[in-house]
């Protein structure tokens, strides 16, 4: 089985950011929640509150989106082109995603690439609200175990906050643009 991150892995870029502006272009009043965002931001920076409080926190702008379902689908449209093409040629029948962006978010491009398996931040849509954890580091090794018993054969990410998904793989590789390096090959460079 091959588990690959999302955001800045096979999705060039990062997708709720992309969706964020995307929401602001279309829709400028969410601008409303930007100095509520920013104020939590250093909060969360601060270590006043965690990960997943801050970005439950910046999700608030969901509720001022009227049709979201509509909305994801306009978003995909244009946005599916970020999808990493090199995905497609190594791509497997039971491919995983694993992401800490919102599952909703996520799935309609998993839908678009064929891919079935997917544990992502549980967010509701419409208030931003989590139901349990942010899919991040660890969390991301209960998540796969929860639902899955078989070995990581491959596993791709780009970023190092991934290791405790790495420590578990067969193979693991970071992900840097449309570049595929061995696990800790980057590291060994830059010394």
């Amino acid at each position: 089985m091959n588990v690959y991150d999302f955001d800045n892995t096979i999705y060039k870029g990062d997708s709720t950011r992309d969706f964020y502006f995307f929401t602001l272009r279309k829709n400028p009043k969410i601008i409303k929640y930007l100095p509520m965002q920013g104020y939590n931001f250093i909060k969360f920076i601060f270590h006043a509150i965690n990960k997943t409080q801050f970005k439950e926190k910046f999700y608030t702008f969901f509720k001022d989106i009227d049709n979201i379902d509509a909305h994801l689908e306009e978003f995909w449209k244009i946005h599916r082109a970020n999808f990493k093409s090199w995905y497609y040629d190594i791509q497997a029948e039971d491919d995983m995603v694993i992401s800490a962006s919102p599952e909703f978010l996520v799935k309609p491009m998993c839908d678009l690439a064929g891919i079935k398996y997917l544990e992502a931040s549980r967010v509701d849509k419409f208030t931003g609200k989590y139901d349990g954890l942010n899919c991040w580091g660890s969390e991301k090794v209960r998540r796969f175990r929860a639902v899955c018993n078989k070995e990581i054969e491959n596993f791709y990410s780009d970023s190092y906050s991934d290791s405790p998904l790495a420590r578990i793989s067969k193979n693991a590789y970071m992900v840097k643009g449309d570049r595929v390096y061995k696990w800790n090959e980057l590291r060994r460079n830059a010394k």
